[in-house]
């Protein structure tokens, strides 16, 4: 008897470069969250910088959690979280389709899977400080993922709730 995976409710994403220092934000906080003891239906996709696959892995998922670096000019380790309600109106990239962004791969899913997107999108961004080639994660934010790893596990509970389990 082969038994069906566990449908996914929540959704964790993580984009960025690992290689580009605090741009590795989002796949570090995929890593760190897979540490932790999380609850069936939850999935975690280090992202990277596909937002292509990222459009398509959303297909039917109730819930959405999208986590990457920013670099808007305030202080390093700045935590910004942006509820899904507030990006309206994303377009999807009007050119090369392998080289777009979380907002952009919003704004394609939002069209390509029409009533199958996600109802709760939240996106988490961490402002960098150093986005150089081979450094390491900055000390800010690391500490700032600390934050949002609590807080994103915290949420689990009513997000798991809310999405019909």
């Amino acid at each position: 008897m082969t038994l069906a995976p566990e449908p996914t409710r929540v959704l964790v994403v993580g984009c960025g470069n690992l290689l580009r220092g605090d741009d590795a934000a989002g796949p570090v906080l995929v890593r760190m969250l897979a540490d932790r003891d999380l609850p069936a239906g939850v999935r975690l996709i280090d992202g990277g910088t596909a937002g292509m696959d990222i459009a398509f892995a959303m297909r039917g998922v109730p819930t959405v959690v999208i986590v990457d670096a920013s670099r808007v000019g305030v202080e390093p380790g700045t935590i910004h979280r942006v509820p899904g309600e507030e990006l309206v109106d994303l377009r999807p990239p009007d050119g090369n389709l392998h080289s777009f962004r979380w907002d952009q791969a919003l704004g394609f899913a939002q069209w390509l899977l029409a009533d199958e997107y996600p109802g709760d999108v939240t996106v988490w961004l961490v402002e960098g400080q150093s986005f150089e080639h081979g450094a390491p994660l900055s000390a800010p934010v690391q500490a700032a993922l600390d934050r949002i790893a609590d807080q994103v596990v915290a949420q689990l509970p009513e997000q798991m709730a809310g999405s019909g389990t």
